[in-house]
């Protein structure tokens, strides 16, 4: 009975997550709490038992990608990857890094490429785009230290190759420690341009 009770939990918790995902790509909803909450509303589950964890609804995000996208999804996945890699050529100076959905195989339609830039000046960052004459808006991001801090970081979007590019600045030494993902309490995976070419070779 016990186990008969744990397979309809974790049938329901895959039900849930499945409606996340829809409703994240479907209607670009970013925030995984909002999405989770929103399926679990749809599908009369909000009292029962525990909802899956976010790391659970992202790979709900690329199953649902790669399921209803297909090659249309593969294609724009792919240009959104070799317009990253152009915009960290851009700034290779500060050691660029591709993180979150386009590095993951979980962006859509919706989703920015994100990267990270190593400076103890985000100023010069500014300056340097600003010299490429790329017009940007700033923005400042939140996020959590592997000490549990929240800190606030600079940033920059600004399009490129038909894409949004929103590029975030650490100090020099925060190449050595990523940020926590949101999506599950680890150190953000970071990747630099190498290895955003050898993806782009092997799809």
């Amino acid at each position: 009975m016990k186990r008969k009770r744990n397979s309809e939990s974790e049938r329901e918790r895959q039900l849930v997550a499945q409606e996340a995902a829809r409703i994240i790509v479907d209607h670009g909803v970013r925030d995984y709490r909002v999405a989770k909450q929103k399926a679990a509303d749809r599908l009369g589950m909000n009292n029962r038992g525990s909802l899956p964890g976010n790391a659970e609804i992202e790979v709900a995000v690329a199953e649902h990608l790669k399921i209803f996208g297909g090659e249309s999804y593969e294609y724009h996945l792919r240009l959104m990857r070799v317009a990253a890699l152009s915009a960290m050529e851009l700034l290779s100076a500060h050691s660029p890094r591709l993180v979150g959905p386009v590095l993951a195989g979980t962006a859509d339609e919706n989703s920015s490429v994100n990267i990270h830039v190593f400076s103890d000046s985000a100023e010069s960052i500014a300056m340097e785009l600003a010299s490429m004459g790329i017009n940007y808006k700033s923005y400042e991001r939140r996020l959590k230290s592997r000490r549990g801090q929240v800190e606030l970081y600079s940033g920059f979007e600004f399009h490129h190759s038909n894409n949004a590019i929103q590029v975030t600045v650490f100090p020099i030494d925060g190449i050595r420690q990523a940020p926590m993902s949101p999506i599950d309490g680890k150190p953000m995976k970071r990747v630099d341009s190498n290895a955003v070419q050898l993806m782009l070779e092997h799809v």
